[in-house]
């Protein structure tokens, strides 16, 4: 029994019900290699957003570990921020949650706004140095929290999820046909390609690393062409 991981893999459920309940899921093609015992993909398309992507890798069992990664993109007509939440858990404390509504193109969106008045609300938010790569495409709000493992902060983490996401899925659609982001959204899965450390996670929790290079560059931040 683990209230971290039950707590996590409640904020999955949450996220996969809000995009199922606002889209429509789809197979991209080449998907289907991702998706093995203990590796979940799940992808979505809706009027509103391009892409709603949840990535699970339950290595429970063998490494005694579970990581989530969930990335929503506007439309390319859309100049609204992309939905970014990551997580890596133990069965004892989160080691890393990453959350952000990453700009494109239009800095002073609305729900830039948003999301930066919710965050300074938070308890344990902690401002740490990014690498280059991080600071050319998240927002300065982004949270970068370690370390979670209190009932409270694992309640503000599944709080966190929830109303960054209804509120990501209610507002995203009303900036589309406002511009274009098509650029931004490449600049962005470029430079998320770039990091160094989702690799090196990914192969530590026991998937092939040929499958985890094309994964990275295909399915998990794919760029348009």
């Amino acid at each position: 029994m683990s209230k971290v991981w039950d707590s996590l893999i409640n904020v999955q459920h949450l996220l996969e019900d809000n995009f199922t309940r606002t889209g429509t899921e789809v197979f991209e093609e080449g998907m289907d290699r991702f998706n093995q015992p203990g590796w979940v993909n799940r992808v979505w398309s809706s009027s509103s957003y391009r892409r709603a992507h949840v990535d699970v890798v339950d290595a429970r069992e063998k490494k005694g570990l579970w990581m989530m990664h969930c990335c929503v993109f506007p439309h390319t007509h859309n100049p609204a921020p992309i939905f970014g939440f990551d997580v890596i858990a133990g069965k004892n404390k989160i080691t890393g949650c990453f959350y952000d509504f990453s700009p494109t193109t239009r800095r002073d969106h609305p729900m830039l706004e948003w999301f930066e008045h919710e965050v300074n609300k938070m308890e344990w938010r902690k401002e740490r140095a990014l690498p280059d790569w991080a600071q050319r495409i998240f927002s300065k709000s982004m949270v970068a929290a370690g370390n979670v493992q209190d009932e409270h902060e694992l309640d503000q983490i599944f709080s966190m999820a929830r109303t960054g996401v209804e509120h990501y899925l209610a507002n995203v659609g009303e900036t589309n046909g406002q511009g274009d982001s098509r650029e931004a959204q490449n600049f962005y899965a470029h430079n998320q390609k770039m990091n160094p450390h989702t690799p090196k996670v990914m192969t530590s929790l026991g998937l092939n690393e040929e499958d985890v290079r094309v994964f990275i560059q295909e399915c998990l931040f794919p760029e348009l062409r």
